[in-house]
């Protein structure tokens, strides 16, 4: 299995702060791809940057990359009417409930430099119709360059898939159960948020409480649903987010599943998480209304966190599989739900660590030194092979229906390849593998535990 979140990342290059729930992320399209379509020339990858081979350079990476888009799309002057037309038509109006209000959000917001939409023009803020068909009008060739982004990242994509499925191998694809408030989510569908009705900043943020990772809480500024218009309305934006993940990738995760039963919410204002309060969510309508509409959905819910009886049942009431983090297991007794012989049953998912936690050889090298040593005992003892392999190992022996592990447990990385710290904003999300690291060691050692815990 691999795991992606495929959004185009707003703020802090995060995958959770999206410019949209729907959207593909164009930075991840193959130039090489368009050149094979006669788009792009040799001419126009003379001039490379040196990029950086360890951390993404994402500004420089755009700056370099969009401006390779833009000349494909550019050299496409009768791009409405050669043979592509047809197939290009359809994918805007099979997708036109989200594609129409992204492609604007994103031709508007480059003209404004990249701004908030709150700071728009108050016509464009309040999306009065005529101020919208008035600047569809005016930014027609900006509104039709990102069309074109997402339909060339659908073939590219697609493509993918099928490449992987051929093979024997599933996508799993994040749900961030916030969506970013600087959005085309937002700013096209504003009824869903609890937002301030004159400024239209979140009325209500998103966030954790004081947990494992942060004293004062995770205060994430999303603005929470107005889960009252979207029972009104069917759950119709949730069930089209859904429908659209599952053009791209074969199982969703769920992130912060427990918001779906009860969130914490924080009033606008707040500087920090602290002072929030429980409500309650219509998770258990929500899943009816998705099932009704798409079927049985192959879902995992990250049930993570400050998890109640009522968060397992609604999980449990639709056989959805958990997460169980071995980097969890060892800070308390045998009780430990994260502890292997723990596992009741096998509707589970089974990780070494996630992108939030430090990798294995990293979370292990802070430990002290009895912390190290009830390690120890647990595994009996470290092996030649690392930490990272011993944890891996005792994963894929667990009775759990999957085991997953992060790239950078996989090659016994610390903690500089660690991906996220949550609770900071920035310097976040840029770690990078180098090709070379993929060698036949890696492939035979992954290899021989697959086979050696039945997980073929």
């Amino acid at each position: 299995m691999a795991n992606f979140a495929l959004g185009t990342p707003g703020y802090g290059n995060s995958p959770y702060l999206a410019y949209s729930a729907m959207a593909g992320n164009p930075l991840l399209l193959s130039p090489d791809r368009l050149a094979d379509q006669g788009l792009l020339d040799e001419d126009d990858f003379r001039s490379l940057p040196n990029f950086p081979l360890d951390q993404a350079d994402f500004e420089g990476a755009a700056h370099f990359k969009m401006a390779l888009l833009r000349r494909a799309f550019d050299r496409t002057p009768s791009r409405w009417g050669d043979p592509q037309h047809q197939a290009l038509t359809e994918f805007c109006q099979l997708r036109a409930d989200w594609l129409e209000d992204y492609a604007l959000f994103m031709a508007i917001k480059e003209h404004h430099l990249g701004q908030d939409w709150t700071t728009w023009e108050p016509e464009l803020r309040e999306r009065k119709p005529e101020a919208l068909l008035a600047w569809g009008d005016r930014l027609k060739s900006a509104v039709e360059f990102q069309k074109f982004l997402q339909f060339e990242f659908f073939q590219q994509w697609s493509a993918l898939r099928q490449y992987a499925n051929e093979r024997g191998i599933e996508i799993i694809g994040d749900i961030p159960i916030y969506v970013a408030h600087d959005s085309a989510d937002v700013w096209a569908n504003p009824k869903n948020f609890c937002l301030n009705p004159e400024t239209f900043q979140p009325a209500l943020m998103a966030g954790v409480p004081p947990d494992y990772f942060s004293e004062t809480g995770q205060l994430w500024g999303n603005p929470v649903y107005n889960w009252d218009y979207l029972q009104e309305t069917q759950f119709d934006w949730w069930v089209d987010r859904f429908r659209t993940l599952l053009e791209y990738v074969d199982i969703i995760r769920i992130d912060h599943f427990r918001g779906l039963r009860a969130y914490w919410a924080v009033a606008e204002g707040e500087e920090t998480a602290m002072n929030g309060e429980w409500i309650e969510a219509p998770g258990a309508e929500l899943f009816e209304r998705i099932c009704e509409v798409l079927g049985e959905l192959p879902v995992v819910a990250e049930d993570l966190g400050t998890i109640t009886p009522d968060v397992e049942e609604l999980r449990d009431r639709f056989d959805l599989p958990g997460m169980k983090i071995l980097l969890f297991a060892f800070d308390s007794g045998p009780d430990n739900p994260y502890l292997p012989f723990n596992y009741w049953g096998r509707n589970w998912m089974v990780y070494t660590g996630t992108h939030d936690n430090n990798t294995t050889v990293g979370w292990f090298e802070d430990r002290n030194e009895g912390a190290k040593t009830h390690v120890k005992n647990y595994l009996g003892s470290i092996s030649p092979d690392g930490i990272h392999w011993d944890l891996m190992r005792l994963a894929s022996s667990s009775t759990a229906n999957q085991a997953i592990f992060p790239l950078q447990d996989v090659l016994g990385l610390g903690s500089q390849a660690r991906m996220n710290l949550p609770g900071t904003a920035e310097g976040n999300w840029g770690w990078r593998y180098r090709p070379e690291m993929l060698g036949s060691e890696v492939s035979d050692r992954l290899r021989l535990i697959t086979e050696m815990y039945g997980r073929v």
